[in-house]
C-alpha cells in the first residue's frame, strides 16, 4: 500500500473527496516524524508503537573485500512495535500457496 492507496481508500470509505482527505493524511506523518525527531514515542493502542532506538557503533566488513574492516557510526533509527491486535489480524491471515521451483 503507497500513500497514495490510502487517501483513495480513506476518501472512498468516508465518501470524502481525494483533496480533503490529503491534508489530513500529510498530517498525521507529519506530526508521526515530528514526534520520533524529538526523540519520542507514538503509541497507537491496538496499532503499535513507533519509537526511536541508539544503534551501537560496530564493525563491519566490505563484501567485496571481506578482508577490510569498515567502522559502521552508532546512530537512531526508527522502529515499529505491533500492538495485540495488529498481531492478530496479521497472525489470522493465511500464506499464500507457494509453487516449488525445480
Amino acid at each position: 500500500m503507497t500513500k497514495a492507496d490510502l487517501i483513495d481508500g480513506i476518501a472512498e470509505k468516508l465518501d470524502m473527496k481525494k483533496k480533503d482527505v490529503t491534508p489530513v493524511v500529510e498530517e498525521v506523518f507529519d506530526s508521526i516524524q515530528g514526534t520520533l525527531a524529538k526523540g519520542e514515542k507514538c503509541t497507537f493502542v491496538g496499532f503499535g508503537v513507533f519509537e526511536v532506538k541508539d544503534r551501537a557503533a560496530r564493525e563491519g566488513r566490505n563484501p567485496q573485500d571481506p578482508t577490510k574492516i569498515v567502522k559502521i557510526p552508532a546512530k537512531k533509527v526508527p522502529v515499529f512495535r505491533p500492538g495485540k491486535e495488529l498481531k492478530e489480524k496479521v497472525l489470522a491471515v493465511k500464506p499464500a500457496k507457494t509453487v516449488k521451483k525445480k
